[in-house]
């Protein structure tokens, strides 16, 4: 697709979605509606932020997860849940800690960040 027809992007329907919610729904609801109106901008606001992520930081992630000898996320989960990163789990942790931080940016940036 050309970009010509690219407009609005994804990024900005998902804003005008989301301020649409909590400008105009949240704002003439109560209840449970208005509740549901927030609980949704609030995952469109998760979701701009994950359309955010540069690149580099999403292939340095599958690098890091590749070093530890797993083929994804879910391999390295199952792999540390075994016992098969038990002699240097102080290593994984530190090569995992900034991915994690990133996770806590898109899912609530407002978590305090982890003591270094």
């Amino acid at each position: 697709m050309t970009a010509e027809f690219q407009h609005p992007s994804a990024s900005e329907l998902l804003e005008a979605v989301r301020e649409f919610l909590l400008n105009t729904v949240v704002g003439e609801t109560t209840g449970a509606v208005s509740f549901h109106a927030r609980v949704a901008a609030n995952a469109l606001a998760i979701v701009e932020r994950e359309l955010a992520l540069d690149d580099r930081e999403i292939e340095a992630h599958h690098r890091v997860v590749a070093s530890l000898g797993a083929t994804d996320t879910i391999a390295l989960a199952r792999q540390i849940r075994d016992g098969g990163h038990d002699h240097e789990l102080a290593h994984v942790a530190a090569q995992l800690l900034p991915f994690a931080e990133v996770v806590v940016d898109i899912t609530n940036p407002r978590w305090p960040k982890f003591a270094g």
